[in-house]
């Protein structure tokens, strides 16, 4: 039987709100030690995520290329501002293949994992994908 997302997913998941200033997003990134906050409403349905790669490259300068526009991290934007609505997922029933394929093709480093009710309940990210290949390498080393 294949192996399920729900069996590697980080159930642990630091999720933030539209409404938060980016400063204070990448302020939970560096203190939670992540690199993607999936963005939820009040009944936990997703509705985005972001991820460091937003806040290190913005798409919302709109000026010259200037590096010090980069971190200017003031409040003046919230996460909706700068979130990928178009979030790729993952269920808890899915396989561990579905998971590798989907991070390799839409080349992202962890998405969330939802519920049969679209609720979020993990994040499954390479490091995952890779706790598994190690299990599995081990599994064989010693079959």
């Amino acid at each position: 039987m294949p192996t399920k997302v729900s069996e590697y997913m980080t159930a642990k998941v630091i999720s933030v709100s539209p409404e938060l200033g980016i400063r204070e997003a990448f302020f939970t990134m560096r203190d939670e030690g992540v690199r993607h906050l999936p963005v939820v409403d009040n009944s936990n349905k997703l509705v985005g995520i972001v991820s460091d790669r937003e806040l290190r490259r913005p798409n919302w300068v709109d000026e010259d290329r200037d590096i010090t526009h980069i971190y200017d991290l003031n409040n003046d934007l919230d996460v909706s501002d700068i979130m990928v609505r178009n979030v790729f997922c993952l269920h808890t029933y899915d396989s561990l293949s579905k998971a590798v394929k989907l991070l390799l093709e839409q080349r992202v480093g962890a998405v969330p994992v939802l519920d049969k009710t679209e609720t979020l309940v993990g994040m499954l990210s390479a490091i995952d994908l890779l706790k598994a290949l190690n299990d599995r390498l081990d599994a064989e080393r010693k079959g």
